[in-house]
């Protein structure tokens, strides 16, 4: 029997469907872990020599695709949001959606009460309950990018425009109320600070992880859709969750490619992914009571922002841009620089990458 080396993320999320699976199913196949930070730092060409599966986010596929083999004969089913159009390029896709999620709104309701719904009402309740924004690491980019989304402007080409003074007005304002250590927080942190005191009542945009939504914690995070602008529109949302990928060192025999499969299949979408830390990307899972019952119906009350989430740019050079331009737009939020000058290096990273 051949043997398989697989590299995932080093959260119960991440690592334990992958592990368990593999020792179910009886296949040859064993699961390194490192940080998410890691996946940015190492460059995919030595991953891809080391690995025979990598789980990837989608902004790394500029980069990863050299490296990667197809897999569209191995995908069935469907799933939410667009969770395979992240994975399709140049006519093909090139990881398998294992696990789906996006930022949602996430609510301590014994703090904050009803979840707010549109921006005005999230900067309404932060002056009298403690709001905070996610902004570490690339998420300040990825949170002023949805606001801009849920501001009607989609960010497709990275230059300064009316709307993105907006997002970054209404970042500005929030963070100038928020509890200053959250905002260094990225989304683990932040929801392990809701779970654990009572610091933060609500967050606007945070990427969902089931997890904290259990109905048998003490402290329960609601998870509802991510704000909009008006009741009705769009909510503004940038989608993330991971793929499993192929490298071209892989030897893609029956007994693997039945695995992968299997992952994705109702059964294990519905049953044995939610069983072991896992969030799912099967729609039917998303929409099963059963799935949905031990979580406070944390899939079904974000069905629908995950459903018209926004989808980063794939090109090469893509990850450092993220990381550069969120630096810039948390210097903008803290006052550093001015939203003018904030806005314009992003556009000139962007040019960097993009010409």
């Amino acid at each position: 029997m051949a043997s398989y080396l697989g590299l995932t993320w080093d959260h119960p999320r991440g690592r334990d469907p992958l592990i368990a699976a593999a020792k179910a199913g009886g296949i040859d196949l064993s699961w390194d872990v490192q940080p998410l930070s890691g996946f940015e730092s190492t460059p995919i060409a030595a991953l891809a020599e080391q690995y025979d599966l990598i789980v990837i986010d989608h902004p790394h596929l500029g980069d990863a695709m050299p490296y990667l083999r197809p897999v569209d004969e191995l995908l069935s089913g469907e799933f939410v949001g667009p969770s395979v159009a992240s994975y399709r390029m140049d006519g093909r896709l090139w990881a398998l959606p294992l696990d789906a999620a996006t930022q949602v709104a996430a609510t301590r309701v014994d703090l904050a009460g009803r979840p707010p719904q549109l921006w005005s009402e999230v900067i309404a309740l932060s002056h009298v309950a403690p709001v905070t924004l996610s902004l570490a690491g690339p998420h300040a980019l990825l949170t002023y990018l949805s606001i801009c989304v849920a501001l009607g402007e989609e960010p497709d080409v990275f230059t300064p425009t009316a709307t993105g003074r907006r997002a970054l007005d209404v970042m500005t304002d929030l963070t100038s109320r928020a509890p200053r250590h959250c905002v260094e927080l990225d989304p683990i942190g932040l929801l392990d600070e809701m779970v654990s005191d009572d610091t933060v009542a609500h967050c606007p945009l945070v990427y969902g992880y089931v997890n904290y939504a259990s109905v048998t914690l003490d402290r329960r995070v609601t998870f509802t859709d991510a704000p909009s602008e008006w009741l009705g529109s769009r909510p503004g949302s940038t989608i993330g969750g991971t793929g499993l990928a192929i490298t071209n060192r892989c030897d893609v025999t029956p007994d693997l490619r039945a695995h992968l499969q299997w992952l994705l299949s109702a059964t294990a979408q519905e049953s044995f992914i939610p069983s072991h830390s896992g969030q799912p990307a099967g729609l039917s899972a998303w929409r099963s009571d059963q799935v949905n019952r031990p979580v406070a119906d944390f899939y079904r009350n974000t069905l629908a922002t995950i459903s018209s989430a926004w989808v980063r740019p794939r090109r090469p050079g893509y990850i450092g841009f993220q990381s550069a331009a969120s630096a810039v737009i948390r210097d903008v939020v803290h006052g550093v620089v001015s939203a003018s000058a904030g806005l314009d290096r992003v556009a000139a990273l962007w040019k960097g990458i993009a010409s």
